[in-house]
């Protein structure tokens, strides 16, 4: 993709992916989710999970998998409210954005033909 994924918007993706399993989700498993959107390496993704960690948007908790401890991400209350706070804001950004560039492509078809 050619456009920058700034932390913001990286912070709504991983909250959003998180928010569709109500029992939580592993780092493994988000990372595929996230990367249907954008192109993000893990090596990105965990510093994301342990900040919104840290700002209590997320809760972790380790399960046994195979023999081997999982850890898991959970979106907490304080998560939710910032992840609705993020839709609103992409709604009204993403329309703006959207105005312009129809515009601009109207704009180029009507004098270039």
């Amino acid at each position: 993709m050619v456009f920058n994924t700034g932390a913001a918007l990286l912070d709504a993706i991983v909250l959003a992916v998180v928010s569709t399993e109500p029992g939580g989700t592993y780092g493994y498993k988000i990372t595929q989710d996230v990367r249907q959107a954008i192109d993000v390496s893990e090596s990105t993704l965990y510093p994301v999970l342990r900040r919104l960690q840290k700002d209590e948007c997320l809760e972790a908790y380790d399960m046994e998998y195979q023999g081997r401890n999982r850890r898991y991400y959970k979106i907490t209350e304080k998560g939710s409210a910032q992840l609705r706070l993020y839709r609103e804001e992409w709604g009204t950004y993403s329309t703006k954005i959207s105005k312009i560039l129809s515009e601009v492509k109207y704009e180029q078809e009507r004098v270039f033909g």
